[in-house]
């Protein structure tokens, strides 16, 4: 179970590595992350960043090579930003949720289930 400060933390994480993405990082390969979740243990020594470039799964190789080169920048802006005794250690990982959730419905989308009779309705609701 996670404490509150636990929580609080990781939103503060997601929130600044998020801006980070968006306004200060110049490296081609990290633009158009998304930060879709942020888990910090309870020590608040590492946090686990996932991160997701929306419809582009092809580009995870190249988008976690420009992470791991960019990591010590973006640990140090945490750490100037988040007002912690120390800086967690961040690990990067890809996001396959996003992925999941579009072959469901996909599959969903294929499934072939042969119209209701309109009788057998009418019948359920005299009961």
């Amino acid at each position: 179970m996670s404490t509150i400060k636990q929580q609080r933390t990781a939103t503060q994480i997601r929130t600044i590595v998020s801006d980070l993405f968006t306004f200060q990082l110049s490296d081609p390969r990290l633009s158009g992350l998304t930060v879709t979740d942020v888990k910090i243990d309870r020590e608040l020594q590492h946090a686990n960043i996932y991160v997701h470039a929306l419809g582009e799964d092809e580009r995870e190789p190249e988008v976690m090579a420009g992470l791991e080169h960019a990591n010590g920048y973006i640990r140090r802006e945490v750490a100037r930003k988040l007002q912690l005794r120390s800086a967690p250690y961040l690990h990067f990982h890809w996001d396959p949720t996003l992925a999941h959730a579009e072959h469901i419905n996909e599959l969903l989308d294929n499934l072939d289930i042969p119209p209701a009779n309109d009788d057998e309705d009418d019948n359920l609701i005299s009961l």
